[in-house]
Protein backbone atom coordinates (compact mmCIF):
# COMPACT_ATOMS: atom_id res chain seq x y z
CA UNK A 1 0.00 0.00 0.00
CA UNK A 2 0.98 3.32 0.08
CA UNK A 3 3.57 5.13 2.28
CA UNK A 4 1.78 7.99 3.55
CA UNK A 5 5.25 9.69 5.19
CA UNK A 6 6.74 10.73 1.26
CA UNK A 7 6.48 14.03 0.82
CA UNK A 8 3.50 14.89 -1.62
CA UNK A 9 4.08 17.16 -4.61
CA UNK A 10 1.60 19.61 -6.32
CA UNK A 11 2.59 18.50 -9.77
CA UNK A 12 4.60 15.12 -9.89
CA UNK A 13 4.71 13.02 -13.28
CA UNK A 14 3.32 9.69 -12.81
CA UNK A 15 6.29 7.95 -13.75
CA UNK A 16 7.99 9.52 -10.99
CA UNK A 17 6.33 7.67 -8.09
CA UNK A 18 5.32 10.36 -5.74
CA UNK A 19 2.70 11.58 -4.59
CA UNK A 20 0.25 13.93 -5.62
CA UNK A 21 -1.68 16.42 -3.58
CA UNK A 22 -4.51 18.66 -4.85
CA UNK A 23 -7.21 20.89 -3.58
CA UNK A 24 -10.30 19.80 -5.26
CA UNK A 25 -13.96 21.36 -5.09
CA UNK A 26 -14.74 18.46 -2.89
CA UNK A 27 -11.81 18.16 -0.71
CA UNK A 28 -7.89 17.81 -0.60
CA UNK A 29 -7.27 15.24 -3.10
CA UNK A 30 -4.29 12.92 -2.85
CA UNK A 31 -3.04 10.26 -5.58
CA UNK A 32 -0.29 7.63 -3.62
CA UNK A 33 1.90 5.01 -5.21
CA UNK A 34 1.27 1.64 -4.35
CA UNK A 35 5.06 0.78 -3.01
CA UNK A 36 4.40 -2.64 -3.13
CA UNK A 37 2.80 -2.58 -6.65
CA UNK A 38 4.11 -1.08 -9.97
CA UNK A 39 1.37 1.20 -11.93
CA UNK A 40 -0.98 0.67 -8.69
CA UNK A 41 -2.17 4.18 -7.32
CA UNK A 42 -4.88 5.33 -4.31
CA UNK A 43 -6.87 8.46 -4.87
CA UNK A 44 -7.95 9.72 -1.20
CA UNK A 45 -10.07 13.02 -1.06
CA UNK A 46 -9.76 14.28 3.04
CA UNK A 47 -8.02 11.24 3.77
CA UNK A 48 -10.92 8.75 2.63
CA UNK A 49 -9.61 6.20 0.04
CA UNK A 50 -12.15 6.94 -3.54
CA UNK A 51 -10.44 4.58 -6.05
CA UNK A 52 -7.48 1.78 -6.58
CA UNK A 53 -6.45 1.94 -10.34
CA UNK A 54 -3.47 -0.27 -11.78
CA UNK A 55 -2.11 1.18 -14.31
CA UNK A 56 -0.43 -1.68 -16.25
CA UNK A 57 -3.54 -3.77 -15.41
CA UNK A 58 -7.23 -2.90 -15.47
CA UNK A 59 -8.40 -5.42 -15.11
CA UNK A 60 -6.61 -5.65 -11.66
CA UNK A 61 -9.60 -4.57 -9.06
CA UNK A 62 -8.53 -3.83 -5.70
CA UNK A 63 -10.97 -2.50 -3.41
CA UNK A 64 -13.69 -5.33 -2.44
CA UNK A 65 -16.57 -3.47 -3.61
CA UNK A 66 -14.81 -2.62 -7.21
CA UNK A 67 -14.28 -6.74 -7.32
CA UNK A 68 -17.97 -7.07 -6.85
CA UNK A 69 -18.90 -4.65 -9.36
CA UNK A 70 -16.43 -6.13 -12.20
CA UNK A 71 -18.26 -10.17 -10.80
CA UNK A 72 -21.39 -7.80 -11.85
CA UNK A 73 -20.44 -6.75 -15.31
CA UNK A 74 -19.06 -9.70 -16.35
CA UNK A 75 -22.40 -11.48 -15.69
CA UNK A 76 -24.36 -8.97 -17.49
CA UNK A 77 -25.16 -10.96 -20.77
CA UNK A 78 -22.55 -13.44 -20.10
CA UNK A 79 -23.16 -17.03 -19.66
CA UNK A 80 -23.93 -18.87 -17.20
CA UNK A 81 -20.13 -20.31 -16.93
CA UNK A 82 -21.50 -23.65 -17.48
CA UNK A 83 -19.99 -24.02 -20.94
CA UNK A 84 -16.31 -23.69 -19.33
CA UNK A 85 -16.15 -20.23 -19.61
CA UNK A 86 -15.72 -17.39 -17.33
CA UNK A 87 -18.64 -15.99 -18.55
CA UNK A 88 -17.65 -12.69 -18.94
CA UNK A 89 -18.38 -13.00 -23.28
CA UNK A 90 -21.63 -10.87 -23.63
CA UNK A 91 -19.98 -8.61 -25.72
CA UNK A 92 -19.81 -4.54 -25.49
CA UNK A 93 -22.34 -2.71 -23.28
CA UNK A 94 -23.66 0.73 -23.33
CA UNK A 95 -22.43 2.19 -19.36
CA UNK A 96 -23.41 4.80 -17.44
CA UNK A 97 -20.90 5.82 -14.33
CA UNK A 98 -22.47 8.33 -12.08
CA UNK A 99 -19.45 9.05 -9.96
CA UNK A 100 -15.89 8.84 -11.57
CA UNK A 101 -13.40 8.69 -9.11
CA UNK A 102 -10.45 7.25 -10.65
CA UNK A 103 -12.34 5.57 -13.48
CA UNK A 104 -11.42 2.13 -11.83
CA UNK A 105 -14.67 0.58 -13.17
CA UNK A 106 -14.78 1.98 -16.61
CA UNK A 107 -11.43 0.81 -17.48
CA UNK A 108 -11.88 -2.38 -16.60
CA UNK A 109 -15.24 -2.55 -18.39
CA UNK A 110 -13.41 -0.85 -21.45
CA UNK A 111 -10.80 -3.75 -21.21
CA UNK A 112 -12.75 -6.78 -20.48
CA UNK A 113 -15.97 -6.25 -22.55
CA UNK A 114 -14.03 -4.17 -25.90
CA UNK A 115 -16.29 -1.63 -27.94
CA UNK A 116 -18.50 -0.80 -24.59
CA UNK A 117 -19.35 3.02 -25.39
CA UNK A 118 -19.54 4.52 -21.66
CA UNK A 119 -20.31 7.91 -20.27
CA UNK A 120 -18.63 9.04 -16.66
CA UNK A 121 -20.49 11.67 -15.09
CA UNK A 122 -17.95 13.42 -12.32
CA UNK A 123 -19.43 16.67 -10.11
CA UNK A 124 -15.79 17.25 -8.82
CA UNK A 125 -14.15 19.11 -11.71
CA UNK A 126 -10.46 19.58 -10.27
CA UNK A 127 -10.64 16.10 -8.87
CA UNK A 128 -11.76 14.93 -12.80
CA UNK A 129 -8.55 17.09 -14.18
CA UNK A 130 -6.42 15.61 -11.68
CA UNK A 131 -7.23 11.73 -13.05
CA UNK A 132 -7.31 12.58 -16.29
CA UNK A 133 -3.40 14.11 -16.12
CA UNK A 134 -1.92 11.50 -14.00
CA UNK A 135 -3.79 8.41 -14.52
CA UNK A 136 -4.96 8.74 -17.95
CA UNK A 137 -7.46 6.54 -19.03
CA UNK A 138 -7.89 7.20 -23.42
CA UNK A 139 -5.98 4.88 -25.61
CA UNK A 140 -6.87 2.97 -29.03
CA UNK A 141 -10.15 1.44 -28.63
CA UNK A 142 -11.06 2.86 -25.41
CA UNK A 143 -14.52 4.70 -25.90
CA UNK A 144 -14.86 6.75 -22.48
CA UNK A 145 -16.66 10.06 -22.06
CA UNK A 146 -15.95 11.68 -18.87
CA UNK A 147 -17.97 15.14 -18.06
CA UNK A 148 -18.34 17.32 -15.03
CA UNK A 149 -22.08 17.38 -13.58
CA UNK A 150 -24.11 16.49 -11.45
CA UNK A 151 -25.78 12.73 -11.30
CA UNK A 152 -28.84 13.60 -11.19
CA UNK A 153 -29.38 16.21 -13.43
CA UNK A 154 -26.95 14.02 -16.11
CA UNK A 155 -29.56 10.92 -15.61
CA UNK A 156 -32.70 13.34 -15.57
CA UNK A 157 -31.55 14.87 -19.55
CA UNK A 158 -30.52 11.25 -20.51
CA UNK A 159 -34.05 9.72 -19.42
CA UNK A 160 -36.22 12.77 -21.55
CA UNK A 161 -33.41 12.35 -24.40
CA UNK A 162 -32.80 8.65 -24.38
CA UNK A 163 -35.01 6.27 -22.90
CA UNK A 164 -34.14 2.73 -22.50
CA UNK A 165 -30.43 3.17 -24.31
CA UNK A 166 -27.95 1.67 -21.65
CA UNK A 167 -27.21 -1.60 -20.43
CA UNK A 168 -26.05 -0.67 -17.35
CA UNK A 169 -25.84 2.39 -14.93
CA UNK A 170 -23.75 2.50 -11.70
CA UNK A 171 -24.33 4.78 -8.98
CA UNK A 172 -20.65 5.18 -7.04
CA UNK A 173 -21.30 8.82 -5.56
CA UNK A 174 -19.72 10.30 -2.51
CA UNK A 175 -19.53 13.61 -1.53
CA UNK A 176 -16.81 12.68 1.17
CA UNK A 177 -17.56 9.80 2.94
CA UNK A 178 -21.31 10.33 2.37
CA UNK A 179 -23.85 9.46 -0.74
CA UNK A 180 -26.03 12.50 -1.20
CA UNK A 181 -29.82 12.43 -0.38
CA UNK A 182 -30.66 13.60 -4.03
CA UNK A 183 -29.22 9.77 -5.22
CA UNK A 184 -31.33 8.03 -2.36
CA UNK A 185 -35.04 8.21 -3.47
CA UNK A 186 -37.49 6.60 -5.33
CA UNK A 187 -37.74 9.65 -8.16
CA UNK A 188 -34.06 8.98 -8.52
CA UNK A 189 -34.49 5.31 -9.19
CA UNK A 190 -37.34 5.50 -11.74
CA UNK A 191 -35.05 7.98 -14.01
CA UNK A 192 -32.62 5.20 -13.56
CA UNK A 193 -35.39 2.71 -14.54
CA UNK A 194 -36.29 4.79 -17.60
CA UNK A 195 -32.79 4.57 -19.26
CA UNK A 196 -32.19 1.26 -18.79
CA UNK A 197 -33.20 -1.28 -21.58
CA UNK A 198 -34.99 -4.72 -20.70
CA UNK A 199 -32.92 -6.23 -18.75
CA UNK A 200 -30.36 -3.71 -18.72
CA UNK A 201 -28.85 -3.87 -14.50
CA UNK A 202 -28.47 -0.94 -12.10
CA UNK A 203 -25.72 -0.96 -9.59
CA UNK A 204 -25.73 1.09 -6.50
CA UNK A 205 -22.42 1.45 -4.09
CA UNK A 206 -23.63 2.56 -0.26
CA UNK A 207 -21.73 2.14 2.80
CA UNK A 208 -23.41 1.72 6.42
CA UNK A 209 -23.24 0.15 9.60
CA UNK A 210 -25.23 -0.69 12.68
CA UNK A 211 -28.02 -0.27 12.81
CA UNK A 212 -28.18 -0.35 9.08
CA UNK A 213 -31.21 1.95 8.69
CA UNK A 214 -29.88 3.85 5.40
CA UNK A 215 -29.47 0.22 3.76
CA UNK A 216 -32.35 -1.05 4.85
CA UNK A 217 -34.27 2.12 3.88
CA UNK A 218 -32.35 2.13 0.35
CA UNK A 219 -33.43 -1.89 0.10
CA UNK A 220 -37.07 -0.88 0.42
CA UNK A 221 -36.43 2.05 -1.96
CA UNK A 222 -35.07 -0.26 -5.01
CA UNK A 223 -37.40 -2.84 -4.33
CA UNK A 224 -40.17 -0.32 -4.97
CA UNK A 225 -39.12 0.64 -8.62
CA UNK A 226 -37.01 -2.22 -9.49
CA UNK A 227 -39.00 -5.92 -9.97
CA UNK A 228 -36.06 -8.16 -9.80
CA UNK A 229 -33.27 -6.54 -6.75
CA UNK A 230 -30.39 -8.47 -4.39
CA UNK A 231 -27.99 -6.77 -2.19
CA UNK A 232 -24.15 -7.82 -1.99
CA UNK A 233 -22.29 -7.62 0.85
CA UNK A 234 -19.92 -9.54 3.62
CA UNK A 235 -21.78 -10.92 6.03
CA UNK A 236 -20.00 -9.02 9.22
CA UNK A 237 -21.97 -6.14 7.72
CA UNK A 238 -25.13 -7.21 7.13
CA UNK A 239 -24.73 -8.37 10.74
CA UNK A 240 -23.97 -5.16 11.38
CA UNK A 241 -20.85 -6.03 13.10
CA UNK A 242 -18.93 -3.12 11.05
CA UNK A 243 -19.09 -0.71 8.88
CA UNK A 244 -18.50 -1.33 4.77
CA UNK A 245 -19.73 -1.37 1.41
CA UNK A 246 -23.22 -2.64 0.46
CA UNK A 247 -23.43 -3.28 -3.29
CA UNK A 248 -27.67 -2.99 -4.11
CA UNK A 249 -28.30 -4.46 -7.84
CA UNK A 250 -31.95 -3.66 -9.35
CA UNK A 251 -33.27 -4.67 -13.03
CA UNK A 252 -36.82 -4.94 -14.89
CA UNK A 253 -35.68 -8.22 -15.70
CA UNK A 254 -34.11 -11.68 -14.44
CA UNK A 255 -30.90 -11.19 -12.58
CA UNK A 256 -27.87 -13.58 -13.26
CA UNK A 257 -28.16 -14.98 -9.56
CA UNK A 258 -26.54 -18.06 -9.86
CA UNK A 259 -23.52 -16.77 -11.77
CA UNK A 260 -23.05 -13.77 -9.51
CA UNK A 261 -23.11 -16.43 -6.45
CA UNK A 262 -20.52 -18.71 -8.03
CA UNK A 263 -18.49 -15.69 -8.54
CA UNK A 264 -18.69 -14.08 -5.49
CA UNK A 265 -17.98 -17.02 -3.41
CA UNK A 266 -14.71 -17.65 -5.46
CA UNK A 267 -13.37 -14.54 -5.14
CA UNK A 268 -10.62 -14.29 -2.69
CA UNK A 269 -12.91 -11.54 -1.09
CA UNK A 270 -15.69 -13.47 -0.28
CA UNK A 271 -19.25 -11.74 -0.21
CA UNK A 272 -23.05 -13.10 0.25
CA UNK A 273 -25.77 -12.63 -2.28
CA UNK A 274 -29.07 -11.83 -0.70
CA UNK A 275 -32.01 -12.12 -2.53
CA UNK A 276 -35.96 -12.60 -2.69
CA UNK A 277 -37.54 -13.41 0.51
CA UNK A 278 -34.42 -13.16 2.83
CA UNK A 279 -34.11 -9.74 0.98
CA UNK A 280 -37.65 -8.36 1.56
CA UNK A 281 -36.84 -9.58 5.72
CA UNK A 282 -34.19 -7.47 5.55
CA UNK A 283 -36.02 -4.35 4.76
CA UNK A 284 -38.79 -5.23 7.06
CA UNK A 285 -41.51 -2.39 6.93
CA UNK A 286 -39.25 0.24 6.09
CA UNK A 287 -40.91 2.56 4.03
CA UNK A 288 -38.84 3.56 0.43
CA UNK A 289 -37.19 7.07 0.61
CA UNK A 290 -38.95 9.77 -1.85
CA UNK A 291 -37.27 13.27 -1.75
CA UNK A 292 -39.14 14.35 0.54
CA UNK A 293 -38.07 11.96 3.35
CA UNK A 294 -34.28 11.28 2.15
CA UNK A 295 -31.01 11.96 3.74
CA UNK A 296 -27.28 11.67 2.64
CA UNK A 297 -26.17 8.33 3.96
CA UNK A 298 -24.51 8.15 7.63
CA UNK A 299 -21.26 9.43 8.30
CA UNK A 300 -18.73 6.41 9.00
CA UNK A 301 -17.42 6.16 11.96
CA UNK A 302 -13.78 7.50 13.14
CA UNK A 303 -11.19 5.86 11.15
CA UNK A 304 -13.35 3.64 9.22
CA UNK A 305 -11.80 4.49 6.04
CA UNK A 306 -8.79 6.58 6.48
CA UNK A 307 -5.18 6.66 5.82
CA UNK A 308 -2.52 8.52 6.77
Amino acid sequence: MPDPTAAPSEDSPVDERLPVLRETDLGRAKLLPDVDHDGGWLLTLDDTPQSYVDLGDPTHLEFEYTRRLGHLVDALGGSDGSDGSDGSDGGPVDALHLGGGALTLPRYLAATRPGSRQRVVEVDGPLLDLVEQHLPWRGPGVDITAEVGDAREALTTLARTAPGSLDLVVADVFHGSRTPRHLTSVEFLRLAAAVLRPGGLYAANLADGAPLAFARAQTATLRAVFPQTCLIAEPPVLRGRRYGNILLVGSAGPLPVADLVRRLAGDIFPARLTDGADLAAFAGRTAPVTDATATDSPPPPDGAFSVG
